[in-house]
């Protein structure tokens, strides 16, 4: 009886870990592999529904300033940053979301360039538009 328990504990355990919040060594990662590292201003937020669990979120920044950009970004130019809410049930336990940042925001953004438009994404779960 003590070994089916303790079996019981150790899976249940091990599900809650494969679906916990990343390490902020995982997020660290991310940000270092980011092919694109700006400064931005957020001029406009829309968040508009996606069917019942999901919100499309689409940000137009102005870039202040460049740390990285494989895809040649410079200062001044504007970037559409797009990307996919999911709303989770309660007691949902798994990486953090992407924010949603408020206009006249300035922050760090760390993106990837879409390959199918001009549209960026964000490239370090829920930090990319924070710094560690």
């Amino acid at each position: 009886m003590n070994r089916f328990f303790l079996l019981l504990i150790s899976f249940l355990a091990l599900g809650l870990c494969a679906r916990a919040e990343l390490p902020p060594s995982a997020y660290e990662k991310m940000q270092h592999a980011a092919p694109e590292v700006l400064r931005i201003q957020v001029l406009q937020v829309s968040v508009q529904p996606d069917g019942d669990a999901a919100r499309d979120v689409t940000m137009l920044a102005e870039v202040l300033k460049v740390g990285r950009s494989q895809s040649s970004l410079k200062a001044d130019d504007m970037v559409t940053i797009k990307y996919k809410l999911t709303t989770h049930p309660a007691g949902w336990v798994g990486p953090g979301d992407v924010p949603i940042l408020k206009e006249n925001t300035e922050t760090v953004a760390y993106l990837n360039k879409a390959t199918d438009s001009d549209n960026y994404a964000p490239a370090a779960g829920a930090m990319s538009f924070d710094q560690f």
